[in-house]
């Protein structure tokens, strides 16, 4: 039997039952020859409203059933697609989750290598700076020494020069100018031109 013949039979069933019964009843109650005649019209009104009955619910009943029952089976396929796309939504949600914390953990480790990177070139261009800034400073420090010295060598010969223009001065008296002026002569005199 199909499944809607099942529940079709399963409703038909307890009402032959009690339609049998109360013909058996009628029939032990009532006399022998109006039962007869009663019985089998009883019999005959039963198997006609037996007939009527299969009739309608093979007539109506099975489209209505069938019709239920593909509602159903299509329900149940949507249910099952619709639970499948589901499935497919949250393993690629895990996997993304996944993918996820391994990107961020990249990121960090990138961001951990490019963060050292800068601080060595930071470091290495600092010191550049520094030797740099050294070099410069030792120039200039060079460049002022020589510039004092040379300030210190024009002073000290300007002093020399004083002092010895002041102590010649103190010492040069008109008698020894004409001393040096008369020995100055007489040196030009002994040699020859």
């Amino acid at each position: 039997m199909k499944p809607s013949l099942k529940i079709m039979a399963g409703a038909i069933v307890p009402e032959l039952v009690l339609s049998c019964a109360n013909v058996l009843q009628a029939a032990e109650s009532g006399s022998s020859a109006e039962q007869g005649a009663g019985t089998v019209f009883k019999w005959i009104h039963f198997f006609i409203l037996t007939g009527v009955l299969i009739y309608v619910v093979r007539r109506y009943g099975r489209p209505h059933f069938r019709s239920k029952a593909d509602a159903i089976t299509e329900a149940i396929a949507k249910a099952a697609a619709a639970k499948a796309e589901a499935e497919r939504h949250l393993q690629e949600s895990i996997a993304k989750l996944n993918t996820l914390e391994q990107q961020v953990a990249q990121f960090r480790a990138l961001a951990q290598q490019e963060a050292t990177a800068e601080l060595e070139r930071l470091r290495a261009m600092t010191k550049i700076d520094a030797e740099k800034i050294g070099i410069a400073a030792k120039s200039e420090i060079e460049a002022a020494e020589r510039a004092a010295r040379v300030e210190l060598k024009v002073l000290a010969a300007k002093l020399a020069v004083d002092r010895a223009e002041a102590l010649v001065s103190k010492e040069l008296t008109p008698a020894v100018q004409e001393a040096m002026i008369n020995h100055f002569v007489q040196s030009l005199q002994g040699r020859p031109n």
